[in-house]
């Protein structure tokens, strides 16, 4: 029994859902559209008088199983994405990094020897209200979190300095270097 798939999702105020033959979701709200074609074996169920959403599974096949959730968890983004939206939260560690967003680029000074210029994707914002701070947002879940993702990999963090782009709520364990002076 999926808690996930059996979850009924409500459809927040100004978004629109349609749902055509095919499968394939069209969401629209007052953040932009999102749509999406959706596996066939599940069921979508839209109630537009209780603006709600509900999807079933037609058998308890093992696969069934685990595209019921996986839909309910993708219609439930779109929903989020087109009303209120994604955002990450990078911070730039080390001294002398950091990041600018002039136009379409974003501008990262990570310690190599050149700038690296990032072109940043249609959907996608990037706001710097610190050089060391990073805010990414968009309405596309996956591509809020992909573009995050590959900003962190120019620089991941490493454990013994801390230097690096983490996300702002990521815990890096500190190593101990090496002990200086050991006797005998």
């Amino acid at each position: 029994m999926s808690r996930i798939g059996n979850r009924i999702l409500t459809i927040p105020n100004g978004v629109q859902v349609k749902l055509d033959e095919n499968n394939y979701l069209d969401v629209a709200g007052s953040k932009g559209n999102l749509n999406k074609f959706l596996p066939k074996g599940i069921k979508i169920i839209i109630d537009q008088e209780k603006k709600t959403i509900s999807t079933e599974r037609p058998n308890d096949n093992k696969q069934m199983k685990q595209l019921h959730g996986t839909v309910n968890s993708l219609v439930n983004g779109m929903l989020i994405g087109v009303s209120k939206g994604f955002t990450k939260h990078l911070e730039i560690n080390g001294v002398g990094y950091r990041g600018n967003v002039q136009g379409d680029i974003l501008n990262l000074s990570l310690g190599y020897s050149h700038p690296i210029k990032y072109d940043i994707p249609k959907g996608i914002t990037i706001v710097s209200p610190k050089p060391t701070v990073l805010e990414i947002s968009g309405i596309d879940k996956q591509l809020v979190g992909q573009v995050a993702a590959q900003i962190r990999q120019f620089r991941t963090p490493e454990p013994y300095k801390g230097k690096g782009i983490k996300y702002r709520d990521e815990i890096i364990r500190r190593k101990e270097g090496k002990s200086a002076g050991k006797s005998k």
